[in-house]
């Protein structure tokens, strides 16, 4: 199986952010805008870069607490950003089983690359896709399809921590498997995920 995994939030913490950003309620505060401002951005046609949508958000959020913000500070805390403990194990389950393991997120390449490479997980990876190669965001179809094109004949499944993650491979026609992190459900309304696990490694066993 092509098994494509989220990278922020699913494979790596964010919470390591919290002291650059003011705590987790501003982290959490700040990465709800970014992807707010994705989902309008992708649902109107466009497309913008995401490291430009996630500085813009934090100055936003800083402006709104009355903080100043190091955009050079969180660029280098998201290319350092840790895996979550479940991650490597969960990875190395993977492909012990035989799967296809590679990684797609909104994140620019360069940026996608650094992260997975500094939290030692890019060895575990078969490829790293960026929704940047297509100009598109997810949950445009693009990004899905650019990854599912790249292995035709396999049957992929989306692993995230997001539920418009998984709404957005299921309309592009991939299997879904939600790994619900602290405070993570389903979409409310939304098909069910086809898989549903609180960690990568009890995920690993369902496939």
């Amino acid at each position: 199986m092509l098994c494509v995994l989220d990278v922020n939030e699913t494979l790596l913490d964010l919470a390591a952010l919290d002291a650059t950003i003011g705590g987790p309620e501003l982290r959490r505060e700040w990465f709800g805008l970014a992807i707010h401002t994705v989902l309008t951005v992708t649902a109107t046609g466009g497309y913008r870069d995401f490291a430009g949508i996630a500085g813009d958000a934090a100055i936003e959020v800083a402006a709104r607490h009355g903080r100043e913000v190091d955009l050079h500070a969180i660029g280098d805390g998201l290319r350092s950003l840790p895996a979550h403990p479940d991650v490597e194990p969960g990875l190395v389950k993977l492909r012990e089983q035989g799967h296809t393991v590679v990684a797609l997120t909104n994140s620019p390449l360069a940026t996608a690359e650094a992260q997975l490479l500094n939290a030692g997980l890019a060895p575990l990876l078969d490829r790293i896709f960026s929704a940047e190669q297509v100009g598109r965001l997810k949950p445009a179809p693009e990004p899905y399809r650019q990854v599912t094109a790249a292995y035709p004949g396999e049957r992929a499944v989306m692993i995230a921590a997001h539920g418009w993650d998984i709404a957005g491979a299921r309309a592009a026609g991939l299997e879904t498997a939600l790994l619900t992190r602290p405070g993570v459900h389903p979409l409310p309304g939304s098909p069910a995920p086809t898989y549903t696990a609180s960690t990568l490694p009890e995920l690993a066993e369902l496939l």
